[in-house]
């Protein structure tokens, strides 16, 4: 059984990353280098698809009954798993626009 940290640091960790690969999505696409955007964009659903592992694990255990403390750093994860969530769909809406943006640029 995990410490009653343990699961929200997971959640935090591969929450922050999926965020900061969204971000590098973005900064690639806005140079028009969709491959990388796209691969950061595939690595960071894979990390946002790990936070949610973490928190589903939490939520099953409070439906077997494990009491889960309500603290700071639990509430910290929560908001970290909702902005990840959130900067995935930018970077992918960011990624598309760019695209659109160079398709127009290119036709002159």
């Amino acid at each position: 059984m995990k410490n009653k940290y343990e699961s929200s640091f997971e959640l935090i960790l591969n929450a922050g990353n999926s965020k900061s690969k969204s971000l590098m999505a973005i900064e690639s696409a806005r140079e028009f280098n969709f491959q990388e955007a796209e691969s950061l964009i595939t690595e960071a659903a894979e990390d946002l698809k790990a936070a949610h592992k973490s928190q589903t694990e939490m939520i099953q255990g409070e439906a077997r009954g494990e009491k889960q403390d309500i603290n700071v750093i639990l509430i910290h994860a929560q908001d970290h798993l909702t902005t990840a969530m959130i900067m995935l769909e930018q970077a992918k809406e960011f990624t598309n626009i760019y695209k659109m943006l160079k398709e127009l640029k290119e036709r002159g």
